[in-house]
């Protein structure tokens, strides 16, 4: 519960205004709302770079209650543009951690709004669609409101990226391994990272842009497409780049953003979601061996199934049983295949590790 009396103010797009309590830093923020059904590992979610230019709502009642602990990130710091809940707690009570939620989003410059009704807000999500909104607690007048939500750049078609990537390369795991991978980083989350280097790999990340003739020169046994936030479709730089991937025949391996990309790559579409898939519970059945898996997922664009249906040289292998969403192809004339959701799974169950394991028996 916040202990201010700030008024904060949330302003949809379509006109729909919630009024709460101010938390984190006093400011106003603009960006995509999207939801996350997860109960837990709120920390792993803020600094997931997936949601970048996005305001999130968390389903859960109580957000912040087991605290802040340093080393439970997926980046180096929140990623997402503002916060929405029903109950962000100020006291914690994991003697593990080091921080308040209100000490960690200060800290982090992040407006967020609490005591709003989550579930309601949900509903219209769900109902009408993710669209930008506005988060205010320092200015009070819906109009000057409505006038810099107009600013807030739509998500389709927007490039984010680079942005976001390293600006430098950079070498993590065993450097005298036999296997060197190539990782291109449009937003990688630390555990996909550490999900590679567990395995006794080499391991090298390369900024979002690099050209094919600097990948190719550290010579890998296989290339990784990162997860990442943005529209895929407008990452035209990096569809060149993986087709250029491709005519190595090496091994492949996306996730999420990395998934899209791979699509785009063989001519396969994509498209914006409308409200999207956020959460720690989406069931994904592997066509392969039929097999079901609960997974976490954080994306708002999605591969045209039709679009897949009608290229032979693509095969589906997961699909999303909710919706029946493609979660998974492979390549029938490449040693290619990627997935939309996290195997890396934190937070969240470990279903579907043996993905990784696929991706180094591929280069072995």
């Amino acid at each position: 519960m916040s202990l201010t009396n700030n008024t904060a103010i949330l302003l949809l797009n379509d006109g729909t205004i919630f009024y709460g309590k101010a938390f984190g830093k006093i400011g106003t923020t603009t960006g995509e709302l999207c939801f996350n059904t997860g109960m837990t590992g709120y920390q792993e979610v803020f600094t997931d770079p997936s949601y970048t230019g996005q305001i999130l709502i968390m389903n859960n009642v109580h957000v912040g209650n087991y605290g802040i602990k340093e080393n439970e990130v997926e980046s180096d710091s929140i990623k997402i543009n503002g916060l929405i809940g029903r109950n962000l707690e100020e006291q914690f009570s994991r003697i593990q951690a080091n921080q308040s939620m209100q000490e960690y989003l200060a800290q982090n410059n992040l407006v967020a709004i609490e005591g709003v009704d989550t579930r309601a807000l949900v509903a219209h999500v769900r109902t009408k669609g993710a669209m930008n909104c506005i988060i205010s607690s320092d200015e009070q007048d819906i109009t000057i409101l409505i006038n810099k939500l107009a600013n807030c750049p739509n998500m389709d078609g927007l490039e984010l990226a680079s942005t976001i990537s390293t600006n430098q390369p950079y070498e993590l795991g065993n450097k005298e391994a036999e296997i060197k991978i190539a990782v291109l980083d449009f937003g990688i989350k630390k555990n996909i990272l550490n999900c590679l280097v567990e395995r006794g790999v080499s391991v090298k990340v390369f900024p979002a842009t690099t050209s094919i003739s600097e990948l190719k020169a550290y010579n890998p046994n296989g290339y990784f497409l990162s997860n990442g936030p943005g529209d895929p479709a407008a990452m035209q730089y990096a569809i060149n780049t993986v087709k250029e991937i491709l005519e190595e025949n090496k091994p492949v391996f996306g996730i999420c953003l990395g998934h899209q990309l791979l699509a785009l790559a063989n001519g396969i579409a994509t498209f914006k979601m409308h409200h999207g898939h956020r959460g720690l519970n989406h069931p994904v059945k592997n066509l392969i061996t039929g097999k079901c898996e609960i997974t976490t997922q954080n994306h708002g664009f999605g591969v045209q199934p039709n679009s897949v249906k009608e290229n032979e040289l693509v095969e589906i292998t997961h699909i999303n049983l909710n919706d029946e969403s493609i979660e998974g192809i492979r390549l029938k004339n490449k040693p290619a295949f990627s997935v939309q959701y996290h195997p890396e799974a934190t937070p969240g169950p470990h279903d579907s590790r043996y993905l990784f394991d696929d991706f180094i028996a591929m280069m072995q």
